[in-house]
């Protein structure tokens, strides 16, 4: 299968090496700049972001579209979500009715508020389209550890396809046609894990995380259902397993970002979210607008961004799961 990678941060490198477990697979990744290039090209036989691993020898990586995507079978789409709109733009002159698409971006466009799957189909118009989501630490699919992902397919020659990809890696594929309730869920679990985080910051034990977690996924379920998907989402990997991951653990950087938070350290808090990406700052602007606009109301939300966002004590979070309905 020739498969192109879109991006190379560490989750694309960290795709990209269990990928090449299946020989069968050639592999050429799409990097932004010549710069990061490289880099990679450099330092490819031990990568420090993932664990001093290395990318395989037959992987190729360029910054022209046009290499990148000439042969493709399959293109995974794996750069951070704010970029999904303008790469699937320069993506457009090159893209063939053969290939199939594989979303690996989570978040929701900010203006917008529209899911990853969505901003991808208002330039590139298929039907071969998957989105994938799970709970997948970058660093543990580098280590080649068994994972669990949930992906959700428009077509079943796309799930086959996928399926070939994914054999005699360390990756099990579970199927599903509820694109809105994964992504959703990839998506909103980065907001549940700042919550946390803020909860661990404050000194709260697991237990009350644990509380957190739970109120979460009641409210989550509805949530899916508000938005027209499939409120069993909510059982697979991309919900609860996501989340439970997400949610406690400080490899998560929205976890980390919500402990400093919790800990009432506001400048170690901004430096972490200037020097690093945490997703679930900018879903928290995008979820909180989109409920608004759809009249849903998801009050845990709503706290959460007053604390995030407007420096609102973090100490009711804890009084708000013992009051709420």
């Amino acid at each position: 299968m020739n498969i192109t990678i879109i991006g190379t941060g560490v989750y694309a490198l960290a795709m990209t090496r269990a990928l090449s477990l299946n020989k069968k697979n050639k592999i050429i990744m799409w990097s932004e700049s010549d710069e990061s290039k490289s880099s990679l090209e450099k330092s490819r036989k031990s990568l420090p972001q993932l664990g001093n691993n290395s990318l395989d020898d037959s992987v190729k990586i360029t910054t022209s579209y046009k290499e990148a995507l000439q042969n493709a079978d399959i293109v995974f789409v794996m750069c951070a979500a704010k970029f999904v709109s303008s790469v699937t733009k320069e993506m457009m002159p090159f893209v063939t009715k053969k290939m199939h698409f594989v979303i690996g971006s989570k978040g929701i466009e900010q203006e917008s508020c529209r899911f990853v799957h969505e901003v991808f189909l208002n330039f590139i118009e298929t039907k071969k389209l998957a989105v994938i989501s799970g709970p997948s630490f970058a660093i543990d699919i580098a280590n080649l550890e068994p994972i669990g992902l949930s992906c959700a397919v428009k077509s079943k020659d796309t799930l086959n396809k996928l399926l070939l990809t994914y054999k005699n890696t360390n990756i099990k594929l579970r199927p599903t046609n509820d694109l809105i309730g994964v992504e959703l869920c990839g998506s909103i679990k980065n907001v549940i894990a700042v919550a946390a985080g803020i909860l661990e910051g404050l000194g709260y034990s697991e237990s009350t995380r644990s509380f957190l977690i739970t109120e979460s996924l009641h409210d989550i379920k509805e949530l899916i259902k508000g938005l027209g998907g499939n409120k069993k989402t909510i059982l697979s990997y991309a919900g609860v397993g996501d989340l439970l991951l997400t949610a406690t653990s400080t490899k998560s950087r929205n976890y980390s970002y919500g402990i400093l938070l919790g800990k009432n350290a506001p400048e170690k808090a901004t430096e972490y979210l200037e020097n690093t990406t945490v997703e679930g700052y900018y879903t928290l602007k995008s979820i909180y607008t989109l409920l608004r606009r759809k009249q849903i109301k998801m009050p845990v939300i709503d706290l959460i961004y007053n604390i995030v966002m407007k420096n609102d004590d973090p100490t009711k979070l804890a009084k708000f799961l013992i009051e709420k309905k």
